[in-house]
């Protein structure tokens, strides 16, 4: 700002508001993973474990998606001279694991989501 103006805000308060924030911030994550951590899900599994589960389940359908992806790509060759390139996987059952494995993180997704609504905080 300006020399010899006066702030809108008080920078002090302002600072002070945002530590509170931050601490209230903290006080709902760790209340959230406390109850995640403890709140049954599926047999032995908890939220917590869920959470895990289709986080690397969406990890590893990314991957395999990309990688039917690159793998399914045509090159378009205009002479026989140029450089052919095959696909080293295929393409159709990479294509199905990811089908499986997006299932399988919808059904997860769908269950931790219920959970969410239905269980109170620790």
């Amino acid at each position: 700002m300006q020399e010899g103006e006066e702030p809108a805000e008080d920078p002090s308060e302002l600072l002070a508001e945002t530590d509170r924030a931050f601490s209230r911030m903290l006080e709902l994550i760790q209340a959230i993973n406390r109850t995640n951590a403890k709140t049954p899900c599926a047999g032995q599994q908890t939220i917590a474990d869920a959470l895990a589960e289709r986080d690397a389940t969406g990890k590893r359908r990314d991957l395999l998606s990309a990688v039917a992806e690159a793998a399914g790509t045509r090159q378009d060759r205009y002479s026989k001279s140029e450089v052919k390139f095959v696909a080293t996987v295929s393409v159709a059952q990479l294509r199905k694991q990811v089908d499986e494995l997006s299932k399988r993180y919808r059904e997860l997704d769908t269950r931790i989501q219920e959970l969410n609504w239905k269980t109170d905080l620790v």
